[in-house]
């Protein structure tokens, strides 16, 4: 009954962990990047109306290629698993001295006795799958991927993107020309970056205040560089 319930526990947790480092991609980004061009934007152009335009335009194109890079980034991890798979297959069915020796090695390293090592060389070499299983964890440090991963990862970026990204841009809503709607994103996003980086710090084991200023500081850049560009250019 207790193994029943011990097994999930584990899976449950690197699922809340690969979904929160998901969020977390798709957040910072949504904040930086659509409130850098706003910025830029309202530097160069007298309607409200072109910043919203461009912003959600933006935000549409961030999220699509966001989510890609998510989807493709979770296939790799699949695709090298299953070629790591085959590979030690393979190699137990070729090699198979050779494989026994390197789990032989493997469990020595852990401290085993010689008795014991030999003990659970020959069960653990008894079943092809077993014995994969235990090199693909022990010798190479894999884990088996979810296969929802790249769905799940690619859902979970954009969206997250897209609310990042709508934060900043909500200002232009609700104000009359886009130099006081820039004022307003500034203020709510660096509220938004301050918060966001001190709960991402403190989950991350980092100092919560430093990492708070850290992502504030890495907005305020991006948006500045933005504006300063874009009154250059109109300037010429």
């Amino acid at each position: 009954m207790s193994a029943r319930h011990h097994h999930p526990h584990p899976e449950e947790h690197l699922t809340s962990s690969a979904l929160l480092q998901d969020i977390v991609i798709g957040l910072s980004d949504g904040l930086t990047v659509p409130f850098a061009l706003a910025a830029g934007l309202s530097g160069a152009v007298q309607s409200s109306g072109l910043v919203i335009t461009a912003g959600l335009a933006e935000i549409v194109a961030g999220s699509i290629a966001m989510g890609l890079g998510g989807y493709l980034a979770g296939r790799t991890e699949l695709d090298h698993y299953a070629a790591e798979l085959q590979r030690e297959y393979q190699e137990v069915a070729e090699v198979p001295h050779v494989e026994r020796a390197e789990v032989q090695e493997l469990l020595a390293d852990m401290g085993l006795s010689p008795a014991t090592q030999e003990l659970a060389v020959r069960e653990l070499t008894a079943d092809p799958d077993q014995w994969v299983k235990f090199m693909m964890k022990y010798e190479l440090g894999l884990e088996e991927p979810d296969p929802r991963r790249a769905r799940n990862s690619a859902t979970t970026i954009g969206l997250a993107y897209a609310v990042g990204g709508l934060i900043p841009l909500s200002a232009y809503f609700f104000t009359p020309t886009p130099a006081e709607g820039l004022l307003w994103s500034a203020v709510i996003t660096l509220v938004c970056l301050l918060v966001f980086g001190y709960f991402k710090s403190r989950m991350t084991g980092q100092p919560p205040v430093l990492g708070a200023l850290k992502m504030a500081a890495i907005g305020a850049l991006a948006a500045a560089a933005a504006f300063g560009v874009a009154r250059l250019v109109e300037g010429r």
